[in-house]
């Protein structure tokens, strides 16, 4: 593989990694098997840390593709308990509200999946890396500072219901660039007159590219030091 004339890298991010994490494992050790002192290294969006699945590294003259690939639909499959919020919509936080689930059926809940299908406004989590007068969100969030978040225009293609077991609903969302799945989780509870918060998320795709075709950290570890 020719890392500097570009490479695009499918990795399966592990649980609790921040992207940043997985670029910096993997320019290191391309800067140690390559003897430089520098390479582009970049990611194609990020995943929080309490998510698993695709991640997509450009490196060398292959980090142009980056705002292409950035700007490609994507696949999510995660969970959503219900009868609960969090502050950070997901459980970085604990929960800071609690609700009765017991009128809750799966009848209503694929009804009030369906009327996310389509164009929307979102708020993005206040609990996010969005950029607030040039600070991450979260920076004021964590320090108990108020702050407010945009609302940004976002098409939901699908979102299914893969399995009902209340309070916890499995799905699976095709989505545009922007969307915050956490945000999704809260507005579902939302929708529904009670509350909920993202309990799992792995991204599935990203595009064309798919996890089935993604490597472990290791596994691309291992291909940089064979190479």
């Amino acid at each position: 593989m020719d890392f500097l004339a570009g490479e695009v890298l499918l990795i399966d991010k592990p649980l609790e990694w921040t992207s940043f994490d997985v670029v910096k494992k993997v320019r290191g050790r391309l800067l140690k098997k390559l003897n430089r002192k520098k390479i582009k290294v970049g990611h194609a969006g990020t995943l929080d840390p309490l998510a698993t699945g695709l991640l997509v590294l450009c490196t060398g003259k292959a980090t142009k593709k980056i705002e292409s690939i950035q700007g490609a639909e994507k696949e999510y499959t995660g969970t959503i308990t219900l009868g609960a919020t969090t502050p950070s919509y997901d459980m970085e936080t604990e929960a800071d509200r609690q609700f009765d689930i017991s009128d809750l059926s799966p009848e209503k809940l694929e009804k009030a999946a369906q009327s996310f299908v389509g164009e929307q406004l979102q708020t993005p989590p206040v609990f996010s890396a969005k950029k607030i007068d040039g600070r991450k969100a979260y920076d004021y969030a964590r320090k108990g500072e108020d702050v407010k978040m945009r609302q940004n225009l976002v098409h939901i293609y699908e979102f299914e219901l893969t399995r009902i077991d209340l309070p916890q609903v499995d799905f699976r969302v095709r989505c545009s660039k922007g969307t915050y799945i956490r945000s999704l989780a809260y507005d579902f509870g939302q929708s529904l007159n009670n509350g909920g918060y993202l309990s799992a998320l792995r991204r599935t795709a990203i595009g064309d590219y798919r996890i089935e075709d993604a490597m472990s950290v290791e596994e691309v570890v291992e291909v940089i030091m064979n190479s």
